[in-house]
């Protein structure tokens, strides 16, 4: 359910409303778990998912009483460990912006199995990804990278895997 502007609207105590809009650094937690069914495919696909505005597409985090609900767009950061990758995935139905708070992000666009382009992206460098172009990221560099993801919808299907992605066919399960 998204945010509402209900107490706002009735006259509600403008302190505790304006509490219930904001999620401070010190309340995030870097959640592993969440992503960690594709460490099935290796170590190298885990990762830290820092979620403020719903949860993303990947798993059903409702119960997360942290995150601000999503009316149309999610936000979270995502903590690359040294040599992390996010592997090659679709989102058909939503474009998706990353924008790099800390460290080096090589990005990658598909096309297919052998056609991509690469590009480092560091401190606030941001690129835009449509929906239904295969995309992949990589840590390169020997620090955490931190990284804001937003995704313009309130919760996103689940990305598709190509033929060609390690996680092409890794399940929950």
């Amino acid at each position: 359910m998204p945010l509402t502007t209900n107490e706002y609207d009735n006259g509600g105590d403008l302190g505790t409303y304006t509490d219930s809009l904001i999620a401070s650094k010190e309340s995030r937690v870097a959640d592993f778990d969440t992503l960690s069914f594709q460490e099935k495919a290796g170590k190298q696909y885990r990762r830290g998912q820092i979620r403020y505005v719903g949860s993303g597409a990947t798993g059903n985090h409702e119960g997360d009483s942290r995150i601000l609900p999503s009316g149309g767009f999610t936000f979270s950061n995502m903590l690359l460990p040294p040599g992390a990758e996010g592997p090659a995935h679709t989102h058909h139905d939503v474009e998706e912006a990353f924008f790099v708070l800390e460290g080096e992000v090589r990005v990658g666009v598909h096309r297919g199995p052998d056609e991509v382009e690469y590009r480092t992206l560091g401190y606030r460098d941001m690129i835009v990804v449509p929906a239904g172009v295969t995309r992949s990221l990589k840590n390169e560099g020997d620090t955490d990278a931190l990284f804001c993801v937003v995704i313009g919808t309130q919760k996103p299907q689940v990305p598709s895997y190509p033929e060609y992605s390690p996680m092409h066919g890794v399940t929950r399960d």
